[in-house]
C-alpha cells in the first residue's frame, strides 16, 4: 500500500539521520513500522537498513570517537544483547518502550532542573555508570532499536565535542547491530524482508546518513547538543505515550 511505502521511506531516512549524528531520530523507526506490522518483526525488517547505514556512518566518523566510552559501552552493550535474547519473547515491546522513554525523560528533567539551579558543569566519565547504561543500550536496542535514550543519558553529561559524541554513538551501535544478526535469525525476524524493498530503503538511509553528517559538522556545539536534547525529550515522550496506549 502507498502509505506503507511512505512509512518505510521515512523510517529508513530517520535511521540514516541517526547514523549521521542525530542519534535520537532512529528511535522513531520501529514505532513507525509498528503502525502496520508486529513491533519485533518491524525491528527485524529495519535491522539490515541499520547495518548498511552503519557502514557509511563508521567511514564518516572513523576518526571521531571517545575510546574511553567505547571500552565500557561496547562490552556492556553486548551483555545487554545476550540478556535481551532471553527476555525478548517474554517481555512486551511496549514495556521496553515505556522504560526507554522514562530513562530519556528523567534525564531531560534532570538537565532542566540543573539549568534552573545554575549548575551546568560537565559530569565526569564513570565506568560503573557506563556498564549500567551500556547494558540498557543493548537490551533496548535489541528489542526495539531504541538504544539512544540510555546512551545519551550517559554520554551527553560529559559534554563531548559534536563529532566525538556522534562518532561514539555510531561505532557503538554499529557493533551492537551486527551482534544482533544471529539472534534475529534464530527468532525468525527476517521473514518479512523483501530484497527490492530493502535495496531502496538502504539507498534512502544512506542519503539520511550524509544529511545527518552534514548537519552535525556545521552546527555550533551548544546548538547541536540542544537539538539532541530536544529530540531526546520528544522521542521519550512519544515512546511513553505509545507504550501507555498499548499497556492501558
Amino acid at each position: 500500500m502507498p502509505e506503507h511505502l511512505i512509512l518505510l521511506a521515512i523510517a529508513a531516512f530517520v535511521v540514516g539521520l541517526a547514523k549521521g549524528g542525530l542519534t535520537a531520530a532512529g528511535a522513531l523507526s520501529v514505532p513507525l513500522l509498528s503502525l502496520f506490522m508486529d513491533p519485533l518483526q518491524a525491528a527485524g525488517v529495519i535491522l539490515p537498513v541499520y547495518i548498511a547505514s552503519d557502514v557509511v556512518a563508521v567511514i564518516l566518523y572513523r576518526r571521531d570517537f571517545s575510546l574511553r566510552n567505547l571500552k565500557v559501552l561496547v562490552p556492556a552493550g553486548l551483555v545487554g544483547i545476550v540478556i535481551a535474547m532471553f527476555i525478548a519473547p517474554m517481555v512486551p515491546v511496549a514495556g521496553v518502550s515505556l522504560a526507554t522513554g522514562l530513562i530519556g525523560l528523567i534525564y531531560c528533567l534532570q538537565v532542566a532542573w540543573a539549568r534552573l539551579k545554575g549548575r551546568q558543569e560537565a559530569r565526569p566519565f564513570s565506568a560503573r555508570r557506563g556498564w549500567v547504561f551500556g547494558i540498557l543500550c543493548g537490551v533496548t536496542s535489541f528489542i526495539s532499536h531504541n538504544g539512544a535514550p540510555p546512551f545519551q543519558a550517559f554520554v551527553l553529561p560529559q559534554r563531548l565535542e559534536n563529532l566525538t559524541f556522534a562518532g561514539t554513538a555510531t561505532i557503538l551501535f554499529a557493533i551492537i547491530n551486527v551482534s544482533k544478526i544471529p539472534a534475529y535469525t534464530e527468532l525468525g525476524l527476517w521473514d518479512q524482508i523483501e530484497l527490492p524493498r530493502l535495496a531502496w530503503m538502504i539507498v534512502v538511509s544512506i542519503c539520511g546518513a550524509f544529511s545527518g553528517r552534514f548537519i552535525v559538522g556545521r552546527l555550533p556545539k551548544w546548538v547541536y547538543m540542544g537539538l539532541v536534547q530536544i529530540m531526546l525529550f520528544c522521542v521519550s515522550v512519544f515512546l511513553i505515550y505509545e507504550a501507555l496506549g498499548v499497556l492501558l
